[in-house]
């Protein structure tokens, strides 16, 4: 059990989605307690009963936008998916529970019109241990066999469309010494190095790599006609006939090129266009 709590979760940052998530959370829990009345909410007085409804319904909006989109925002590295594992995707949504029941106790004790225990909190929080845990591991296992069977899917692709292109293309740095011009179809990938680029090519079995002063912008328009090169991450241009392996995990994809020692990643927004291409 340990094993699964402490494999790698991709944490949601998306603030589009999570904005929404907020909108309709929000909305379903006001709904929910105008229609249902927990709490003894029902025992109110009218304008009582609106008043917590909607104190409740704010108490829920501030928390989630809170926990869901300023401290990420604020603290990226703590909650980026190399760090983030299913044990502290369980934790943090029981916190957000927890701050969100806090406040409901806090809000009613201010108010004072009706009873909403501490101990109620607490024991909220604990009856949600096994269903949020539940939800989690089940979406990690889906997520997980969906990645894979399209990285599957990917890698019989590749073994079928190795395109041979014969083109010479050049790299005009902005010192004339660094130029290079290589065959389009030795090219493997490039990626961003400040005010560089590295290129990667393939020479006979070995793999050799040069800097030149340009931009990855620069690069990308020069290989613009060619449509099996991508760029699939902000800081990478690959030549898609040269993907050895493509791995899905619970983080994403990523790609491996032959006798080239790191792997490279893949945006979500470039996902579907890979796929396309090999």
């Amino acid at each position: 059990m340990l094993k699964i709590l402490n494999k790698p979760y991709p944490f949601n940052d998306d603030l589009k989605f999570n904005s929404l998530i907020i909108f309709f959370i929000t909305i379903g829990i006001f709904i929910f307690l105008l229609l249902y009345q927990p709490f003894d909410i029902d025992n109110l007085a009218v304008r009582q009963k609106y008043i917590m409804i909607a104190g409740f319904s704010v108490i829920t909006f501030l928390a989630l936008t809170l926990h869901l989109l300023i401290i990420p925002s604020f603290f990226p590295k703590g909650f980026s998916s190399a760090v983030w594992t299913i044990k502290k995707e369980i934790l943090w949504n029981l916190w957000i529970l927890f701050t969100i029941l806090a406040g409901y106790f806090l809000f009613t004790r201010f108010m004072g019109v009706m009873k909403f225990g501490f101990d109620m909190v607490i024991k909220l929080v604990f009856v949600a241990v096994i269903p949020i845990s539940v939800l989690i591991i089940v979406n990690y296992n889906k997520m997980i066999r969906s990645h894979l069977k399209l990285a599957d899917e990917m890698n019989r692709k590749l073994k079928d469309n190795k395109g041979i292109h014969e083109k010479v293309v050049s790299f005009q740095s902005d010192y004339q010494k660094d130029s290079l011009a290589i065959k389009i179809s030795a090219l493997l990938f490039i990626r961003s190095a400040n005010n560089y680029i590295e290129v990667y090519w393939k020479e006979g079995e070995n793999v050799k790599n040069q800097l030149i002063r340009m931009s990855l912008t620069s690069a990308e328009e020069i290989l613009k006609e060619h449509k099996f090169v991508l760029k699939c991450h902000r800081s990478y241009l690959i030549n898609t006939n040269h993907i050895e392996k493509v791995e899905g995990n619970s983080q994403g994809y990523k790609l491996y090129f032959e006798n080239v020692s790191f792997p490279i990643p893949v945006s979500k927004s470039s996902v579907g266009k890979l796929q396309g291409l090999i």
